[in-house]
């Protein structure tokens, strides 16, 4: 079985990030994730309503902490999980879907710029497909791909299981548990100039 976790040679990443920008896509390098950290969040003027998706390489980074926890920022997520999902679900929906920043990662990402994003309920990708006026991924270069179909199989034979067994631990789930790609969001291209943005970090990140 393929290694899935292997970091490509330096060219693969200069070709990958010349492609994002050729699909209108911003994209940037970062040596580790303490540096993908700051450019992040330097991106992101103070004040902004931010979003962080549910993210093994936000969080591993220390990303989500840095947005939801250090009172810069209006934080979408604080502020959701203080609401009642049985009575408060249409705002919930709304406010996480349509945040000013959304911040996440993706699945995989191809050479040729494209990037898969799977979810079992959906609920980050209307953000990253429109509804947020900024959306940026952080990226381990572990997850660049040769095309969409190595992508997918990506998700199937290594985000998966790994997903499941996140998943489980997280919210108590039973072992028979596991997770599926129930949607999946192949993002080609943006046509908003300056909208999506992309930071490839040259460590093996997420999953």
């Amino acid at each position: 079985m393929k290694s899935w976790n292997a970091i490509p040679p330096k060219e693969v990443i200069e070709k990958t990030i010349a492609a994002l920008a050729a699909n209108g896509i911003e994209a940037v390098y970062a040596e580790n994730g303490a540096a993908a950290r700051e450019k992040v969040l330097g991106m992101i003027p103070k004040g902004a309503e931010v979003m962080t998706m549910a993210s093994v390489t936000v969080d591993s980074i220390g990303l989500g902490k840095a947005i939801n926890e250090s009172g810069v920022y209006d934080a979408v997520k604080p502020r959701l999980y203080a609401m009642d999902q049985k009575t408060q679900g249409r705002e919930m929906r709304k406010y996480g879907s349509a945040p000013d920043v959304s911040i996440g990662s993706v699945h995989a990402l191809t050479e040729g710029g494209t990037l898969v994003i799977a979810s079992l309920t959906g609920s980050q990708l209307p953000a990253y497909a429109y509804a947020a006026g900024t959306a940026i991924w952080v990226v381990g270069a572990n997850k660049i791909v040769k095309d969409v179909e190595e992508g997918l199989k990506r998700i199937d034979e290594h985000v998966v299981p790994l997903e499941s067994v996140r998943a489980r631990k997280a919210y108590g789930l039973p072992e028979s548990f596991n997770s599926f790609p129930a949607k999946v969001l192949l993002f080609r291209r943006e046509v908003q100039p300056g909208r999506a943005k992309v930071v490839i970090v040259g460590e093996v990140l997420g999953f």
